[in-house]
């Protein structure tokens, strides 16, 4: 076959791209291993003495790492059965759950907080091994209903009071809060619009004043709770107000940096990714990918229309591929410690767009199925070792819980549940 400059300079870009895709993918996958695995050290004893080729069977129960979804919809899709199919497609992929705290939402009416709604959906995480988090304690982005009813010093002394309500009745139950959300743009037209009187309440105390004291109240409520801040705006105008979040001995008020990546328009590069991690980083906190979308529909989406979109076999495709290119980059960087999909069902999406990971019927999408085999499969540790004649054996193991049985030679068999950390891991097993 004659081959033209066209064919060949497509035949070059095509090479070209293939060993630039095996490349970061490489790199990634050797961070992975190098920052999400520990070395594991075995030794199986007998009354003291050491066992020669005892089966030690490791099995992964559950990631160190948050792999993380809101579940908005629990509870509340079309039919008891759908109900139940989603509450299984989401613990059979997620161990972390956002749980929705939105004032106008979770209050409607003044002094009637959603507590049974919130305290049911806990619940079932935590009999479930989901841990949890509350969003948003304070976002000007909606005002409550009620909140022409309140002078300003009123309204701003019941955002407070809500903020310890929240830490403080939950605590136990739900130990992360997301404190304030979107500060960077907090005058910007919609939340003047929606919300013109908490807006006027940020003006007036000073928006970077006013989130240090929603942190400050956050923390009375619940001394131990973790405590994020959270931003869509992911530049230097967040770098300069996360700097500010600081007390009067400059200690950070925070404890993790939360941010938003929405991709309804088009995914992040590699480059982008890795630069907003290491943007982050600096302040030594762990990172929380906070909301994370790519759409399995067109991505020519235009913020400002609320026209519906639907997902189609060529969006799912994208998806599926992005999904593992974006995580894999995530996962391999070794300040984030969750990642929370924003939406697991295209059923009542934000935005009225192909979102989830999940069809509207609930039916998986490639990228659902892509996400649950790195995270079940590939980035977990599932293996049985044999002791050699020390009663010895070694392991390097992502970091999480385990349930470990040991199979002597005689076939007597023992169960242990283990935790495998950053400290040090050598194991002792000694059977009666």
């Amino acid at each position: 076959m004659k081959l033209t400059h066209y064919t060949l300079g497509l035949l070059l870009l095509f090479l070209t791209a293939t060993t630039v895709f095996a490349d970061w993918k490489d790199e990634a996958v050797g961070r992975i291993e190098k920052h999400r695995k520990e070395d594991v050290t075995i030794r199986v004893t007998v009354a003291g003495q050491p066992v020669s080729g005892a089966a030690v069977s490791w099995k992964m129960v559950e990631h160190e790492f948050l792999f993380g979804c809101n579940i908005f919809k629990w509870d509340r899709c079309r039919s008891p059965d759908e109900n139940e199919l989603y509450n299984r497609r989401f613990s059979e992929l997620f161990n972390f759950a956002t749980l929705g705290f939105y004032w106008w939402a979770y209050e409607p009416r003044m002094g009637e907080p959603g507590y049974d709604y919130s305290t049911q959906v806990a619940a079932w995480c935590k009999d479930t091994g989901i841990r949890t988090k509350g969003h948003p304690l304070a976002w000007n982005f909606v005002d409550p209903r009620w909140a022409g009813n309140l002078d300003d010093a009123a309204l701003y002394q019941r955002q407070m009071d809500r903020i310890r309500d929240c830490t403080n009745h939950f605590a136990g139950q739900i130990d992360t809060w997301d404190v304030i959300n979107e500060v960077v743009g907090w005058d910007r037209g919609e939340c003047q619009e929606n919300a013109p009187r908490m807006t006027a309440l940020m003006k007036e105390h000073d928006p970077v004043e006013f989130a240090k004291t929603c942190f400050e109240i956050a923390r009375k409520g619940n001394p131990s709770a973790k405590l994020l801040i959270n931003d869509y705006m992911t530049d230097q105008s967040y770098v300069a107000l996360i700097e500010k979040l600081v007390d009067s001995d400059g200690k950070p008020l925070y404890d993790i940096i939360g941010v938003q990546s929405h991709m309804h328009g088009g995914t992040w590069s590699n480059e982008q990714l890795w630069d907003t991690c290491e943007r982050f980083a600096k302040f030594n906190v762990p990172i929380h990918f906070t909301e994370l979308t790519v759409l399995s529909g067109s991505q020519a989406f235009d913020w400002g229309s609320r026209e519906p979109l639907s997902s189609t076999p060529e969006g799912e495709e994208k998806q599926q591929a992005e999904v593992e290119r974006i995580y894999t980059m995530l996962f391999s960087h070794p300040a984030v410690e969750a990642i929370t999909w924003w939406d697991l069902s295209d059923q009542g999406a934000w935005m009225q767009v192909p979102a989830g990971l999940i069809r509207s019927d609930l039916t998986p999408k490639p990228a659902y199925d892509t996400l649950k085999k790195l995270v079940r499969e590939t980035w977990a540790t599932n293996e049985t070792l044999k002791t050699d004649t020390a009663g010895k054996a070694a392991l390097r193991a992502f970091r999480g819980t385990y349930q470990v049985e040991i199979i002597l030679p005689d076939g007597k068999k023992e169960s242990f549940p283990v935790t495998i950390g950053k400290s040090k891991n050598a194991l002792e097993f000694d059977l009666p």
